[in-house]
């Protein structure tokens, strides 16, 4: 028969460590929130050996009273919280008192420190379980922990501690995580003796410099909103800056770091259609909301999170994020924002409107032969107002006119021509702009299907000549099951597709902004899309990848040669589009080259 007896005191306290002191860099960031609770302005680490041998942190925070300094290493002993109430509102980093009671039990720990009401500090130590006495000691104000030889007193657990270089890697990222939270906190970081980083108290966008580094930020946006209660703001680089891992991803709720899957799948989804699926974006984002609206009592290491409203906060935090990667190029977010007021509680914003008064001003340079007629004006016939673009001749006549064009109003500055048949040379301001014209268009063409699909009204063009081809019985198949349902799929993406025979399909309309399209080819993707995820699927959770089919076989196609006007027509849709930025697969669709990288190419001023 077994007998169930209760454990020893030293016992409970190591399994209670294994839980909170996975490593060194566990019991570093219980440390780092500990001097942040106690209001600390300035925060010194000293680490030997990878914080093996020693972590030594120090603070110029309120200090621990020489009557409470016992109970600072004693279990379920904090000064954080008292009642079932203040848990349920938990604003303070720490809370449950284990975090410094688990790190003394299975280390040699020393905690000098001195509140205002002491005349001078005092010391108190601990070896595993055994607490010495307190004494007098000298410290000016603050708190001074030391925690040396962890694992000391459990050689198995210490045996799973990784080498000096990835223990310290493991710490650096934990005081990283924690500097970039508090801006307004000076940080310093040591190791074996020298001083590696030391991030002073300053403005956010400043820690953001530091921590993340310049190439980060210069190729980030700024994010802020706020809204019923909620405010959500940081930065987060563009889609063209991702990463091939989660290494640069940062997320804080109300000054916590956390891993949490409902903003990790909000963010993800803000990223969606402007990011390939096999990369990640870099982000640094803060979310900031009532204490009684988040649990944090969920984890030891207390870096899970659970939300009272999770769906409010998902809807929130994705149209924020979404808002914010869908300013159209040259538009700053603060202009989108007055545009686009968003209540996370309410229904979502609608879909601002695109600017299509846009007129066409640009130099009389033609590099190449002309095209008749205007494709790209055509491809817009009965859906887009006609671009009020002047003939290469009227340009020849007007370079004036063009020299005089507000150059902040058009970001991407005015066609000079075509590269290969596939890149638009264009110049701006800053110099030259490269635009990969097929993977705007792309972009352009795939926001108005979505918008065009939000609205129910994917207008359809009949063909004057229905085109029939030859298909397999799943093609088949599929065709029939839309046409048995009264919410016909096909019809709602603006498809007119009838059964002539077991193998036969004839496309009778496609939708009317995809007139230029080859309509079998077109016919064929969608079934195949379709069948593969069903029709309801297809129009809720796989709708971005079928408009992107769409789109990609609307979009102007590579050695189309486009005039002066067409071109200029792309770049005043990419000004006032969102996402313009990256096709619908992620992909830059331009890029900038400054005169200051020109000239430096040719060597001019060496």
């Amino acid at each position: 028969m077994v007998s169930i007896r209760l454990l020893p005191d030293q016992l409970i306290s190591q399994i209670a460590a294994g839980e909170v002191v996975e490593r060194p860099a566990s019991a570093l960031k219980e440390l780092l929130e500990n001097s942040l609770d106690a209001g600390s302005s300035e925060i010194t680490v000293a680490l030997l050996q990878g914080g093996v041998k020693q972590l030594r942190i120090a603070d110029n925070g309120l200090g621990i009273a020489q009557d409470e300094l016992a109970l600072a290493l004693t279990r379920h002993a904090t000064s954080k919280i008292q009642t079932l109430e203040d848990l349920e509102a938990v604003a303070s980093l720490g809370f449950r008192g284990e975090a410094l009671a688990s790190i003394a039990s299975v280390s040699r720990t020393q905690i000098v420190s001195r509140s205002a009401v002491d005349k001078h500090a005092w010391r108190i130590s601990s070896e595993g379980s055994a607490i010495s006495g307190i004494e007098p000691a000298a410290l000016d104000a603050g708190t001074i922990v030391e925690v040396s030889d962890l694992y000391f007193n459990t050689p198995a657990r210490r045996k799973f501690l990784k080498t000096e270089a990835t223990e310290f890697g493991h710490c650096e990222a934990a005081f990283t995580r924690v500097a970039l939270s508090r801006p307004d906190v000076t940080f310093t970081l040591q190791h074996n003796g020298r001083v590696l980083s030391r991030f002073a108290a300053g403005e956010p966008e400043r820690r953001f410099d530091e921590v993340l580094g310049k190439e980060f930020t210069g190729e980030s946006f700024s994010v802020d909103e706020a809204a019923a209660g909620l405010r959500f703001w940081g930065v987060a680089a563009k889609p063209t800056y991702n990463r091939n891992s989660r290494d640069t991803q940062y997320v804080y709720v109300n000054g916590r770091f956390v891993r949490d899957k409902l903003i990790a799948h909000a963010i993800r989804q803000a990223y969606q259609d402007v990011l390939h699926h096999e990369r990640h974006p870099a982000f640094a984002l803060f979310l900031e909301l009532d204490p009684n609206l988040v649990d944090v009592n969920v984890h030891p290491s207390k870096t899970e999170v659970r939300f009272r409203d999770g769906q409010a906060v998902h809807r929130f935090i994705f149209h924020a994020l979404h808002k914010a990667l869908a300013v159209p190029t040259g538009q700053s977010a603060a202009v989108t924002a007055q545009q686009a007021p968003f209540n996370p509680f309410a229904g979502q914003p609608a879909a601002s409107p695109v600017n299509t008064s846009y007129p066409s001003y640009q130099t009389g340079m033609d590099l190449r032969a002309a095209e008749p007629g205007s494709f790209y004006e055509t491809l817009y016939s009965g859906i887009r107002p006609s671009v009020d673009a002047p003939s290469v001749q009227t340009q020849t006549q007007s370079q004036g006119a063009a020299a005089e064009a507000p150059a902040e109003d058009y970001p991407l500055g005015f066609a000079l021509g075509q590269l290969h048949g596939i890149y638009i040379l264009a110049q701006n301001r800053q110099g030259m702009v490269v635009v990969d014209m097929h993977a705007a268009h792309e972009r352009i063409m795939y926001e108005r299907l979505k918008t065009a699909l939000d609205k129910d009204t994917v207008p359809m063009q009949p063909l004057l000549l229905p085109v029939s081809f030859n298909a397999d019985r799943l093609e088949v198949a599929a065709v029939q099951e839309q046409l048995a349902q009264a919410d016909n799929s096909l019809q709602q993406l603006g498809f007119d597709i009838a059964i002539l025979s077991p193998t036969t399909l004839a496309v009778r309309g496609i939708p009317a902004m995809l007139q230029n399209a080859d309509a079998v080819a077109l016919a064929r993707d969608v079934l195949r899309d379709l069948r593969e995820y069903g029709a309801s699927r297809a129009l809720q959770e796989r709708r971005n990848e079928l408009l992107g089919t769409m789109a990609c076989h609307a979009a102007v196609r590579a050695n189309r040669i486009l005039t002066i006007p067409e071109m200029n027509a792309l770049l005043r849709d990419m000004e006032a589009t969102e996402r313009s930025g990256q096709c619908n697969h992620g992909r830059p669709t331009w890029f900038q080259v400054t005169m200051a990288e020109l000239d430096k190419m040719f060597m001019r001023g060496q």
